[in-house]
């Protein structure tokens, strides 16, 4: 009864965060959409690596001071206003670095970056990344104090909001400069609303505290390095492509990288479950049980992410043409491999060395991802163009999580046969891969606009991947498919 108990405590507060967050991812994908369309390539093309420049170094520049309050507010909530106003004291300072570090450089950035239009666009970015970075603590604030309705309205209200500045100066025909000051116009309002928020609810209770302070940073900055390498890597494609290419073509790369919002919050949702489960057990007895529940975690992601690369795959030309106009036809090919960098994230392999205190394995981790690409995605791109740049970050990413799980093999004493669910991922895999065999076929014969050839390659595609899943659950157990496979099935014993 107590265990079912905890349950409920994580996912009901997990559902009211995921219901405000898909609604503002729902509402902020529109952003990157609607721009493609007002703008012409070079003008989106610019605020791409405009927004490129801002979300790196808002990673960067947080030094990870906001996410230490998970930590500090539910152990010390009797200094929570201190350690809020420590917070944001530090990235205060982060941003009048950040900002100052934007305006000073701003030509060579331009000239690096090969657009020269981005030197007068970056003050206005510059007054967005300071204004938002003080504003990062908002959410994490309302979380941490367990006020999950607010928070659930704060990441929805937010996104509305941030997609109505953006988009309505675009629809006005103000340009690029209208759009950014219609950002900063919102970030402004987001931070009033949170100064309104920690007033009520710390009044005088905020004010600095050194000793407070120091603890903060020690716990931080590790933390915010291992991210900020994270940041680094995860971006270090697109300033690739945008040095060697004009500003047009790296909007083509830059429609190509499109992000599919639901494969985070899908991934982030269940690695989150998985390790608040994991937490549970205690002492090495409980090995089979925490590789019980690796194995149904992973099975849940890949039942849903294969499926939707697959799908992402076969639809490919449709969702460009439908969502960027055939202006952006250039981009199929590389967003073909983009989606398969979803695959990858099946693996929580992040969440499994956090689960352990790993941290340091982590940052080697992502350490080494970032040297890997940085050494060759040079030579990636001389030999296949722009898709270089795609194809050697999910080469890169797929090795780095492979090692991710040697290490949590020996961590978990296992052999690494036993790590995955061998069989159940290759019956999954092949289901996909069969069902987009005929669409496919129905998506090359298929000779109409792109929004019913989405809907035709996507409806034979659902349709056979259902039929497989369901001839599969008559056969019982993986599938009838799992009969034929030569692949080990490790037997864990698991206990509820």
């Amino acid at each position: 009864m107590s265990a079912t108990i905890r349950r409920d405590i994580v996912f009901g507060p997990a559902l009211l965060l995921v219901a405000g967050r898909t609604v503002g991812f729902a509402v902020s994908f529109a952003i990157p959409v609607v721009l493609a369309r007002l703008f012409d390539r070079a003008e989106f093309g610019t605020y791409k690596q405009l927004f490129l420049i801002y979300a790196t170094l808002y990673g960067l520049a947080q030094v990870g001071i906001a996410e230490s309050l998970y930590f500090f507010i539910p152990r010390q909530p009797d200094d929570a206003g201190r350690g809020v106003l420590n917070a944001l004291v530090t990235l205060a300072l982060a941003a009048i670095a950040a900002a100052g570090l934007l305006w000073w450089t701003r030509i060579p950035i331009a000239a690096r970056l090969t657009n020269t239009d981005l030197a007068r666009h970056l003050p206005l970015t510059a007054a967005f990344l300071a204004l938002t970075l003080l504003s990062a603590v908002f959410e994490i604030v309302t979380i941490s104090r367990k006020q999950f309705l607010k928070a659930a309205a704060v990441y929805a209200g937010s996104d509305v909001a941030k997609t109505a500045f953006l988009i309505v100066p675009a629809a006005a025909m103000w340009g690029l400069h209208g759009v950014l000051a219609g950002a900063v116009a919102f970030a402004l309002l987001r931070l009033v609303a949170m100064v309104i928020y920690l007033w009520r609810e710390f009044g005088h209770g905020l004010r600095l505290d050194l000793g407070l302070w120091r603890g903060q940073l020690a716990y931080a900055l590790p933390f915010g390095l291992a991210v900020g390498v994270d940041v680094v890597q995860a971006n270090l494609h697109q300033y690739f492509v945008a040095s060697r290419f004009n500003v047009e073509t790296f909007a083509i790369y830059a429609v190509g990288c499109l992000q599919i919002p639901l494969v985070d919050l899908v991934c982030t949702s269940t690695a989150n479950v998985m390790m608040v489960k994991m937490a549970e057990q205690r002492g090495e007895e409980d090995t089979r049980t925490t590789l019980a529940l690796w194995h149904d975690t992973t099975c849940r992601l890949a039942s849903i992410i294969f499926p939707l690369a697959a799908f992402l795959v076969v639809t490919a030309r449709g969702i460009i043409v439908l969502l960027f106009t055939k202006r952006y036809l250039a981009s199929v090919p590389i967003f073909t491999i983009w989606c398969l960098m979803i695959v990858p994230s099946v693996l929580s392999v992040d969440a499994m060395l956090r689960v352990y205190a790993r941290t340091r394995f982590l940052l080697i981790l992502n350490v080494s991802r970032l040297a890997l690409v940085a050494a060759s995605i040079g030579w990636f791109m001389s030999k296949f163009g722009l898709a270089g740049a795609v194809l050697v970050t999910l080469l890169t990413t797929c090795l780095v999580k492979m090692c991710g799980v040697v290490q949590i093999a020996r961590i978990l004493k296992v052999d690494l046969v036993e790590m995955l669910p061998w069989r159940r991922l290759a019956v999954i895999a092949i289901e996909g891969a069969i069902a987009a065999m005929p669409a496919h076929l129905a998506s090359r014969a298929f000779t109409g606009p792109a929004p019913a050839a989405v809907i035709v390659t996507g409806t034979v595609y659902v349709l056979t991947y259902g039929v497989l899943r369901l001839l599969s659950t008559w056969w019982g157990g993986t599938g009838m498919l799992a009969t034929l496979l030569p692949l080990p099935t490790p037997r864990i014993d698991t206990a509820d």
